[in-house]
């Protein structure tokens, strides 16, 4: 779906689920099924050309399978979740991450590197 410029321009982006995400969900969500196109396209509701281009990318990892017009979700769940778990982590660490004072964490920055990041001469 479009997005005005001027939302773009005051960042005010859409949230939620990416459509690759949104397919994914609904594959696994009915990983007993497959579907085509234009049904995964009803089923979250977006265009129908972004549904495809996720489709072409997601089986192009491996996620999905893909047989004449219909597609589902793969067999290796565990690749499934490999995926996907480090970026559900990220977006969990984010949210939590929102309430760090940016100021205060300099301040109790030490002033010398860690010993790690020291050079041997040193």
């Amino acid at each position: 779906m479009p997005l005005s410029i001027d939302d773009f321009e005051a960042g005010d982006l859409p949230e939620g689920p990416s459509v690759p995400e949104q397919v994914i969900t609904h594959l696994y969500t009915h990983r007993d099924q497959a579907f085509t196109r234009s049904e995964i396209t009803s089923a979250i509701g977006e265009d129908s050309n972004t549904v495809g281009t996720a489709l072409s990318r997601l089986k192009s990892r491996d996620l999905i399978r893909h047989k004449g017009e219909y597609w589902a979700i793969t067999e290796d769940l565990d690749r499934v979740s490999a995926a996907y778990e480090p970026h559900q982590t990220l977006e969990r660490l984010d949210e939590k991450d929102k309430d760090i004072d940016v100021d205060a964490w300099e301040k109790a920055a030490p002033d010398s590197p860690h010993p790690s990041e020291r050079d041997d001469d040193s």
